[in-house]
């Protein structure tokens, strides 16, 4: 476990390590389930994951105007539609440590990305982890103002309050749950928004 006050990058790197070593333990059918990203299999998320590692300021352009910009990440998954999973794998495990976008705040985006998706995966093939709360503390308060992640509209006019971890936010009807569910909440996996309870819960569900 890291220091209390150890950096973005290097949390970063404690996720998606944790994230290379339990891909490692799945099978075929496993890399080939739905994730709870619609539409993308678990081999899909790994391949978004790495997407942005090597991309340059060109490829990035480039990607956008394929994609129209909103649909980039699904241009930069296309790109490596071709990688069997262990090569997928292969990759992820030389880019433990962000590389170039995902760098990006410090290796802020690395962090929020993997951990998410970490359990996009995770929650998927109901093989279930507890995300260490170090990470969660560090996390959660970078989501509601990040415009990327979209939950700023989801969580307007509502207060959350983790039950398992020191952490809340806003102001308003109450929203409880345990950290990770608040965060992929957030983020808009309304199966975890299902896991929540309190007088906001039903309106935050219904935002998603």
């Amino acid at each position: 476990m890291s220091a209390p006050d150890a950096s973005l990058m290097d949390l970063a790197y404690e996720e998606r390590s944790d994230l290379a070593a339990f891909l490692s333990t799945l099978s075929d059918q496993d890399w080939h389930t739905e994730s709870l990203c619609a539409g993308w299999t678990v081999k899909d998320v790994v391949a978004h994951i790495i997407s942005y590692e090597e991309l340059t300021v060109g490829g990035l352009i480039k990607r956008f105007a394929k994609g129209r910009v909103v649909r980039a990440n699904e241009v930069g998954v296309a790109e490596y539609s071709s990688l069997s999973p262990h090569e997928l794998l292969d990759f992820l495990n030389r880019h433990l440590r962000p590389h170039g976008l995902t760098a990006g705040f410090g290796g802020m985006i690395g962090l929020v990305d993997a951990t998410i998706h970490h359990q996009d995966i995770r929650r998927a093939l109901n093989r279930p982890r507890i995300v260490p709360p170090h990470r969660l503390l560090r996390i959660l308060p970078l989501v509601p103002s990040n415009p990327r992640l979209g939950a700023g509209r989801r969580i307007k006019g509502l207060r959350l309050r983790a039950d398992d971890i020191a952490w809340e936010h806003g102001d308003g009807p109450d929203v409880a749950g345990t950290g990770e569910a608040l965060l992929l909440a957030m983020t808009g996996r309304r199966q975890a928004a299902e896991e929540l309870t309190g007088s906001g819960a039903a309106t935050l569900l219904r935002r998603l």
